[in-house]
């Protein structure tokens, strides 16, 4: 199986520090979108897992987060591809989740919905909590420079980190 996992916020669309609150603050980075189309048809499973930590902290509800996925789904629908697994994590920082990136709870569920093994498998991320989550399930970090993405290149890196533009980026090394 051709699995490629990916964070949301500031991988698939733009991120904000006040959080995305709303279908209307749902930015997707266009080149983003026509990565996953591109990896769809090429026969890729792209997953999404995402901490939102919003909905703890009673920003936005779950039909607004659904909203959110149905748009990108539709998105890249409307090019021909497909979007897998979204899963996300509803817990604030404190909460003491086991699925709250860095935590790789969510990276084993897309593993069990699968039926596949994470080793290997590339997590696409722009933070590093997004990284240490890979490397909790033995999966190969990939940073992208968008998003949070320059602030983390900023300061040391797990080794073997892989380094990219964008996702779009991302979708040429896979694609090759």
């Amino acid at each position: 199986m051709k699995l490629l996992i990916l964070d949301r916020d500031g991988v698939i669309n733009e991120d904000s520090d006040a959080y995305i609150k709303s279908l209307a603050e749902w930015v997707p980075i266009p080149s983003a979108i026509d990565a996953i189309v591109r990896l769809s048809k090429a026969g890729w499973t792209v997953a999404v897992a995402t901490n939102q930590s919003g909905l703890a902290r009673g920003y936005y509800d779950v039909a607004t987060l659904e909203s959110m996925h149905t748009r990108l789904r539709e998105l890249v629908a409307g090019q021909g591809g497909t979007v897998g697994l979204i899963v996300h994590c509803p817990h604030g920082p404190d909460d003491g989740c086991a699925c709250r990136k860095p935590k790789p709870g969510m990276l084993e569920q897309i593993a069990a919905h699968y039926g596949t093994e994470l080793a290997g498998i590339w997590f696409v991320g722009d933070s590093r909590g997004d990284l240490d989550a890979a490397l909790a399930v033995h999966c190969q970090p990939v940073l992208v420079k968008t998003g949070k993405g320059e602030r983390t290149l900023a300061k040391p890196l797990p080794a073997g980190t892989l380094i990219f533009d964008d996702l779009a980026a991302v979708a040429d090394q896979l694609l090759l």
